[in-house]
């Protein structure tokens, strides 16, 4: 007999400890609560946040290989490593500190009014920034590729431009026309991609950089034309000034640069956010973006959502031209008013993972590096370049979630670690 002791009867004995014969032992799953933390860490927001560090700390390296206090340090570093290690440290320092007093708040300025103003600056900058990114991104969405940022702008700017200085409208009324203007201008030129794309299988991405320079020397042609949008007396390519009446008031008053555009973009972040995850509109959108053959067996119209998505991010990146116009070049525009946005706002939509708040948050960022990088050249001497090269690291970064993983050793959002090695040892028999 067995010291086990027997269990009553009508009682099941417990299982067995032991696994049976030929079997794999039995593996517990991890805790819910790592399972949530290796989601977490491993999500495209998290390797968002870990790209931007990658890139100031390679912003970082540049500052430092371009800094003359440090190469005269590093002459005599084995005699007095101290003071190349200070020179570096004061280098970055100074760099990272001026271009957070340019872009954040200035210690400096004697009252809070005054060191506040760097922000007001940043979001200036990303006004345009954040709503040509919506517009990007929204044609991400549907699977389209909207490169025209540039020719969208123009056409908008010039839209509203033209509003802006030849009517004659109370107030109000005026402005409101003048951003209906460039809407519908960013809206035609972008739909005009779409509907080739949809009736004749033209590629969105070489029709949208045709559009860019068809809208470039067509503003530039109207620039020198009197009558059309050149300034009567004047020989040089710009448009009028913006009458008052159709200008953005500003937001805290004329010793800031923030105006209504800003408004007007969080209003554009809200919307595309409930168009996107709230309406019917919106799943069609996401349902040809993820399958455009499921959604056309499911009865989704293709064509027609590829004419009405371009349509709807022409007008998204027209706001950003309007802003521009309406907002912050007011005494006339020229042909470079579009300095780089539409080019930017790709930056930004794959930064933000083309959601719409990641996007308003990566406008803001990009307004950030754009306005504390002015503040950084004239402080500390460091090359605006710079800035440019960080953007670009961070799209690097952005387009090989894998390295950002593999450099901080991170795990998959699966819950398995890149640095995993399959166990080996003997293969479980399984028995039938």
């Amino acid at each position: 007999m067995s010291d086990q002791q027997i269990p009553p009867l009508g009682q099941v004995a417990p299982p067995s400890a032991s696994p049976e014969p030929g079997q794999s032992p039995a593996v517990e799953p991890p805790p819910r609560e790592n399972q949530v933390l290796r989601e977490i860490i491993g999500g495209s927001a998290f390797i968002s946040v870990l790209a931007v560090v990658l890139a100031l700390l390679a912003g970082a390296v540049l500052i430092v290989a371009t800094d003359d206090d440090v190469a005269q340090a590093l002459g005599y570093f084995f005699s007095r490593p101290a003071d190349t290690l200070r020179a570096i440290g004061e280098s970055v320092g100074g760099a990272y500190s001026a271009l957070f007093q340019g872009s954040i708040y200035n210690f400096r300025r004697d009252t809070f009014a005054q060191g506040i103003r760097p922000l007001t600056e940043t979001l200036t900058f990303a006004t345009p920034l954040i709503a040509a990114g919506l517009g990007v991104a929204l044609a991400f969405r549907v699977g389209l590729f909207n490169i025209g940022g540039r020719g969208q702008i123009l056409i908008a700017a010039a839209a509203a431009g033209w509003v802006g200085f030849t009517l004659d409208l109370p107030p109000v009324i005026h402005m409101l026309v003048a951003v209906i203007a460039g809407l519908i201008g960013g809206a035609l030129w972008g739909g005009l991609a779409g509907l080739l794309k949809a009736r004749t299988g033209a590629h969105e991405v070489i029709v949208t950089i045709m559009l860019n320079y068809i809208a470039f020397y067509l503003i530039s042609y109207l620039l020198r034309t009197p009558g059309a949008l050149q300034a009567p007396g004047q020989n040089n390519p710009k448009s009028p000034p913006i009458a008052d009446t159709a200008v953005f008031p500003d937001l805290l008053g004329p010793a800031y640069n923030l105006h209504f555009g800003f408004i007007l973009v969080i209003l554009a972040t809200i919307y595309v956010w409930y168009l996107l995850n709230r309406s019917s509109l919106g799943f069609q959108f996401r349902a040809v973006g993820e399958n455009p053959n499921a959604a056309r067996v499911a009865g989704i119209s293709v064509k027609n959502t590829y004419v009405l998505a371009m349509l709807l991010s022409g007008a998204l990146v027209g706001l950003a031209g309007t802003s521009q116009v309406l907002g912050t070049i007011t005494t006339g525009f020229a042909s470079g008013i579009d300095a780089g946005i539409g080019f930017d706002a790709i930056t930004v939509a794959l930064l933000g993972r083309s959601r719409p708040w990641g996007v308003f948050g990566a406008g803001i960022l990009f307004g950030a590096l754009k306005a504390g990088g002015y503040s950084m050249q004239a402080a500390q001497g460091v090359p605006i370049d710079i800035v440019l090269v960080v953007q670009s690291l961070i799209v690097l970064f952005i387009a090989a979630p894998p390295l950002v993983r593999s450099i901080f050793r991170l795990p998959t959002p699966t819950g398995v670690s890149v640095f995993s090695r399959p166990r080996t040892g003997k293969k479980a028999v399984v028995t039938k």
